[in-house]
Protein backbone atom coordinates (compact mmCIF):
# COMPACT_ATOMS: atom_id res chain seq x y z
CA UNK A 1 0.00 0.00 0.00
CA UNK A 2 1.00 3.37 -0.65
CA UNK A 3 1.50 5.31 2.19
CA UNK A 4 -0.04 8.71 0.83
CA UNK A 5 -3.36 6.35 0.24
CA UNK A 6 -3.71 5.69 3.68
CA UNK A 7 -4.77 8.22 5.87
CA UNK A 8 -6.03 7.49 9.78
CA UNK A 9 -9.21 9.55 10.91
CA UNK A 10 -9.59 10.84 14.37
CA UNK A 11 -12.98 9.99 15.44
CA UNK A 12 -14.94 13.15 15.26
CA UNK A 13 -15.55 14.52 18.62
CA UNK A 14 -18.45 16.92 20.12
CA UNK A 15 -18.06 20.44 21.01
CA UNK A 16 -18.65 19.11 24.54
CA UNK A 17 -16.86 16.05 24.39
CA UNK A 18 -13.58 18.88 23.83
CA UNK A 19 -15.33 20.64 26.70
CA UNK A 20 -14.93 18.19 29.03
CA UNK A 21 -11.69 17.28 27.96
CA UNK A 22 -10.41 20.67 28.66
CA UNK A 23 -11.88 20.64 31.69
CA UNK A 24 -10.26 17.35 32.71
CA UNK A 25 -6.70 19.31 31.30
CA UNK A 26 -7.43 22.33 33.56
CA UNK A 27 -8.60 21.02 36.88
CA UNK A 28 -5.57 18.36 36.57
CA UNK A 29 -2.94 20.60 35.95
CA UNK A 30 -4.29 23.36 38.58
CA UNK A 31 -5.23 20.79 41.17
CA UNK A 32 -9.06 22.33 41.37
CA UNK A 33 -10.79 19.51 41.83
CA UNK A 34 -8.59 18.23 44.44
CA UNK A 35 -10.07 17.43 47.90
CA UNK A 36 -6.47 16.64 50.24
CA UNK A 37 -4.95 19.75 51.14
CA UNK A 38 -1.73 20.49 49.45
CA UNK A 39 1.90 20.42 51.20
CA UNK A 40 2.46 23.59 52.79
CA UNK A 41 0.28 26.89 53.79
CA UNK A 42 -1.98 27.43 51.00
CA UNK A 43 -4.16 30.18 52.86
CA UNK A 44 -7.82 28.56 51.47
CA UNK A 45 -10.04 26.79 53.26
CA UNK A 46 -10.84 23.52 52.95
CA UNK A 47 -13.92 22.88 50.53
CA UNK A 48 -16.63 20.50 50.83
CA UNK A 49 -16.90 17.50 48.36
CA UNK A 50 -20.13 19.98 46.65
CA UNK A 51 -18.28 22.81 46.45
CA UNK A 52 -15.77 20.84 44.20
CA UNK A 53 -18.56 19.47 42.57
CA UNK A 54 -19.93 23.13 41.85
CA UNK A 55 -16.47 24.16 40.86
CA UNK A 56 -15.58 22.04 38.53
CA UNK A 57 -18.86 22.55 36.71
CA UNK A 58 -18.19 26.13 36.50
CA UNK A 59 -15.55 25.15 34.81
CA UNK A 60 -16.92 23.17 32.20
CA UNK A 61 -19.57 25.71 31.09
CA UNK A 62 -16.92 28.11 30.98
CA UNK A 63 -14.74 25.30 28.60
CA UNK A 64 -18.01 24.87 26.53
CA UNK A 65 -18.65 28.54 26.27
CA UNK A 66 -15.66 29.05 24.84
CA UNK A 67 -15.68 26.46 21.83
CA UNK A 68 -19.21 26.89 21.48
CA UNK A 69 -18.38 30.85 20.49
CA UNK A 70 -18.39 31.57 16.82
CA UNK A 71 -14.88 32.48 15.67
CA UNK A 72 -14.32 35.91 15.20
CA UNK A 73 -17.19 36.92 17.31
Amino acid sequence: MDQESVTLAAPVRSKDELALELMKFISITTGIGKSAPAAGFTGKTARSPEEHAEVLIQLFERCRAILHKEPGG
